[in-house]
């Protein structure tokens, strides 16, 4: 059965007000993203990988994730994680093997989204990659959802 709109918003608001809750515990943005990759993944039914890739000298290098083995290092400049962070925005693909320059970490991820982590300074530091193992998985609630919740990992609660 499929979920709609509205119940998938209210699930992305509840999954921002608990890990708001767990945040308070800590600041640090490791733990944060740890705990965001963790909740997010086992309260999703359509998210087939959830993680992050920090960006470390000049390449994405994978971060607290949860799911299948991940490529260790995103070299660039291919990929969805790249194209987030060279357009410091959101990117959603509905079919991962019509993407130009796709890395494919696993052969079954069908669709992506990618949310740029900004920094205190507003510059990207990171990113979260959430894969399913569906095709078109994701909607512009996914989207605002994961936004509004990737903004908490350097939000001071």
């Amino acid at each position: 059965m499929a979920v709609t709109d509205a119940a998938l918003a209210g699930r992305y608001g509840r999954v921002r007000d608990q890990l708001a809750e767990l945040f308070l515990k800590t600041n640090d943005p490791i733990a944060r993203m740890a705990t965001v990759a963790a909740v997010l993944h086992h309260k999703m039914p359509h998210y087939f990988w959830t993680g992050f890739y920090r960006l470390q000298a000049g390449k994405l290098v994978v971060g607290p994730y949860q799911g299948p083995v991940a490529c260790s290092v995103l070299s660039g400049p291919e990929g969805v994680c790249w194209a987030a962070v060279r357009q410091a925005a959101s990117v959603m693909v509905a079919d991962v093997h019509a993407f130009e320059g796709h890395v494919a970490c696993d052969a079954r991820s069908q669709s992506e989204i990618v949310v740029p982590v900004f920094g205190r300074d507003g510059a990207v530091i990171a990113v979260l990659d959430v894969d399913s193992d569906r095709p078109a998985a994701f909607s512009e609630v996914d989207r605002q959802g994961l936004e509004a919740i990737v903004a908490l990992i350097h939000a001071d609660l």
